[in-house]
């Protein structure tokens, strides 16, 4: 394979919501947790599950399956908060996504992942990157940063400050 080709290959860290798979963009991602204590916050939409504490910082946590109208499942041992970054007005916002379990990296080339299909004006498909195959199963390959609306990324923010300042004023 030239350098060309390797430069070409995009990684993807792929994951699970209920039977489908999911990936996202490698670079979007920070690190992967597994579930750990999530403190509600009071009125917020329901797809936002709360914040958890990652080293002394408050960040926001979305429940993925809630997100993208599906159910909302059991946590179960495989559930996992992935850490990504979000680029909003020129920042970096530091979001937790709540998905059932966290599968592999996987690499696929451009020519191998189709855009994303036509579904007609009632489905938003803007937040799908493409879609990409392993194993004859489709792969959803999501654009981390159309998945969020500016509001909801600027609630995420101030969520995240609101907690941090609160902390602040216990100690």
């Amino acid at each position: 394979m030239s350098e060309e080709a390797i430069k070409d290959i995009n990684q993807f860290l792929t994951f699970t919501l209920g039977k489908e798979i999911f990936a996202l963009d490698i670079g979007t991602v920070r690190e992967v947790l597994e579930l750990t204590s999530i403190t509600k916050i009071p009125r917020t939409p329901e797809f936002m599950r709360g914040v958890i504490n990652l080293r002394g910082h408050a960040v926001p946590v979305v429940d993925m399956r809630q997100k993208m109208g599906m159910s909302q499942g059991e946590d179960t041992v495989d559930t996992c908060i992935i850490i990504v970054e979000i680029e909003f007005e020129g920042e970096l916002t530091i979001m937790g996504a709540l998905v059932d379990s966290v599968r592999e990296v996987f690499e696929m080339a451009p020519d191998t992942i189709e855009p994303a299909p036509k579904m007609g004006a009632a489905v938003n498909a803007e937040y799908i990157k493409g879609m990409g195959r392993q194993d004859g199963l489709f792969i959803i390959i999501l654009e981390i940063n159309k998945i969020f609306s500016a509001e909801e990324l600027a609630m995420a923010r101030g969520m995240a400050g609101d907690k941090e300042e609160n902390q602040e004023e216990a100690a």
